[in-house]
């Protein structure tokens, strides 16, 4: 069968021919996708109720002008099944997948609720912290070389080579927001703050290493797009979705990333902001607790006392830069959130200036925070 996107009458059809429904029965289906690259579809019959992804050949976001490959919607299910080997009850259950349709399915996480959603609706998630701070620390260790030797990383890095994906997030990341490109979206009012960005060549210089970084650092499997639109949760449970940019990359991005959005939902509701930034310290002691524990059983020559305490140095200074790329790209570059979207005008580029302002900071001083709580005192010296 050949790749052509579904409908809602085709994907029911096809889901019947896999028995994960009930040929006759009365089903219910809707196309529910709000993001930038896929068709998202819920069916329902009786008590079973699933969700069919399926990828387009170009960026839903933009149009038929943007193409990327269909191979992203194989990585995804890949990189699910992979996380649920030492994580399974952080993400949802794979039900099925094909790689020339360029579709997933999982079960339906309709209990649950995106995180951004909630945040913006002033809910609070008293599991989400820990549980994605174990989620780092149990996959990107059992990805790593330290876990399973050089070798065997090697060959199940090849299952996740992932450059069309790769190359949208270092271009939005790591160089469009730091010059005159196309691809941003920079309100006229914010022009000469994003100017004065552009003009700062010490900053250039840094975003340029860690960009370097994350091209050349192999370390583990990311989920690559970690951030809060890309988590389901209750008040007990958290589940981790769309992991199509996942790609062996270094540590500290999905941390950074994360922690840049923790950030920008304080922006957003300044009275949580006690409770996101304790959240930002959980998320770091939980994964640097899990991610140690897990260490006792690195293979040789990765035991050597001390040097877990040096990966974590390293670590920790990445992800404080990754984070402050993040909320620069999310203020001036393409795709911006709705936790600074949907600011009154004024208030929204107050916001947008103070991304910018902490998002230097952090890329720049990243090598002089010393712990976490540090980088939470740095974090919430910014004004609302």
């Amino acid at each position: 069968m050949s790749y052509q996107p579904f409908t809602e009458q085709t994907v029911v059809e096809h889901v019947k021919t896999l028995g994960l429904i009930e040929d006759g029965g009365i089903t219910h289906c809707e196309e529910i996708g709000d993001g930038n690259l896929n068709l998202v579809f819920r069916i329902r019959q009786g008590e079973t109720s699933l969700i069919v992804k399926q990828a387009l050949p170009y960026a839903k976001v933009v149009g038929e002008s943007w193409p990327l490959t269909l191979e992203r919607a194989w990585i995804e299910q890949l990189a699910l099944r992979e996380f649920a080997t030492v994580a399974p009850r952080f993400v949802p259950a794979v039900l099925g997948s094909d790689r020339t349709l360029a579709y997933t399915i999982i079960e339906d996480l309709s209990d649950y609720e995106i995180v951004r959603t909630g945040y913006l609706n002033g809910e609070s998630y008293p599991e989400l912290a820990r549980h994605v701070g174990e989620f780092l620390g149990e996959t990107l260790f059992a990805t790593s070389d330290y876990a399973a030797g050089p070798i065997a990383k090697k060959r199940i890095e090849r299952d996740y080579y992932n450059p069309e994906l790769c190359d949208i997030t270092e271009k939005l990341i790591f160089t469009d927001p730091f010059k005159d490109a196309e691809s941003n979206n920079i309100e006229t009012a914010l022009r000469e703050d994003v100017e004065r960005l552009w003009q700062d060549q010490a900053l250039k210089v840094e975003v340029t290493k860690l960009k370097v970084g994350f091209v050349t650092k192999h370390e583990a499997l990311l989920h690559g797009d970690l951030h809060t639109g890309s988590i389901f949760a209750t008040q007990q449970e958290t589940k981790i979705i769309d992991p199509e940019f996942a790609f062996y990359g270094p540590f500290g991005f999905d941390l950074g990333q994360i922690i840049a959005h923790l950030t920008l939902s304080t922006f957003h509701d300044p009275l949580k902001r006690f409770e996101r930034f304790t959240d930002v310290l959980t998320v770091w002691e939980t994964f640097e607790k899990t991610f140690r524990a897990n260490f006792e059983r690195a293979v040789e020559p990765f035991n050597t006392i001390g040097f877990v305490d040096e990966l974590l140095r390293t670590i920790f200074s990445d992800t404080i830069g990754y984070a402050g790329c993040e909320l620069i790209r999310r203020a001036v570059g393409l795709a911006g959130v709705a936790d600074l979207e949907t600011l009154p005008e004024a208030t929204r580029l107050e916001r947008k200036r103070d991304a910018l302002a902490l998002g230097t900071a952090l890329i720049k001083e990243r090598h002089s925070v010393e712990s976490i709580d540090d980088l939470v005192t740095l974090l919430s010296g910014v004004r609302v």
